[in-house]
């Protein structure tokens, strides 16, 4: 039986492709930048004007620098904004798709899911905007969302307790459940796959009934 094909815009490192090719999506990751570590099938190019028309669900991770807390409030404006853009062009198209950023980001109708969700031992906070109807799990009480800056990007605290520490890069890495990550800032900008699974989990059964 032939996999649907989900294709990851601004795909990075992979976080969320390996979650979708967990929920059983064959998956091709594009992004504007070299990507040599993404384990899947990579195209170089602008996502905003990638074909995805073979795809069924298209997730979009665009650039969250405008929107980020990480990013200082004079600076922000200099970031451009490609999530309307981005909006466009998906609803333009018609099939699914899932808009993923940060806190505070323009999204519509969007939930949002933290590591201490599925587990880990991790807080990080996302929301994500779909056309199609999204469940949200329960969020645990005591958890708050708490970001350590480092050198390279944004990364967020451990989350074992409340108020945890931060690690080292490898333990991001097995925190997040992004082992082949190289860097601070690689880990910074993906999400962990546990995420997108989840989420690719619910299109793929709409798909199926369908």
């Amino acid at each position: 039986m032939t996999k649907p094909l989900a294709i990851d815009l601004c795909c990075g490192v992979g976080g969320a492709s390996m979650g979708l090719a967990r929920a059983g999506y064959r998956v091709i990751g594009v992004d504007i930048n070299p990507q040599p570590r993404y384990p899947f099938e990579f195209v170089q190019a602008n996502a905003l004007t990638f074909d995805v028309s073979p795809a069924d669900l298209v997730w979009a991770s665009w650039p969250c620098q405008r929107w980020s807390k990480a990013t200082p409030t004079l600076r922000q404006a200099q970031h451009p904004d490609l999530i309307e853009p981005g909006r466009q062009m998906l609803q333009q198209w018609g099939g699914p798709y899932v808009l993923e950023n940060v806190t505070g980001a323009p999204l519509l109708t969007s939930i949002m899911l933290c590591g201490s969700m599925f587990g880990l031992n991790l807080f990080r906070h996302r929301n994500f905007e779909s056309n199609f109807y999204l469940w949200q799990p329960p969020h645990p009480t005591w958890c708050k969302e708490r970001v350590t800056l480092r050198r390279g990007g944004t990364v967020p605290t451990l989350a074992g307790r409340p108020g945890g520490k931060g690690g080292s890069t490898q333990t991001w890495r097995e925190a997040s459940g992004i082992p082949w990550a190289a860097t601070a800032r690689e880990l910074a900008q993906a999400i962990p796959p546990s995420y997108s699974e989840y989420i690719g989990r619910q299109a793929n059964a709409i798909g199926n009934v369908n």
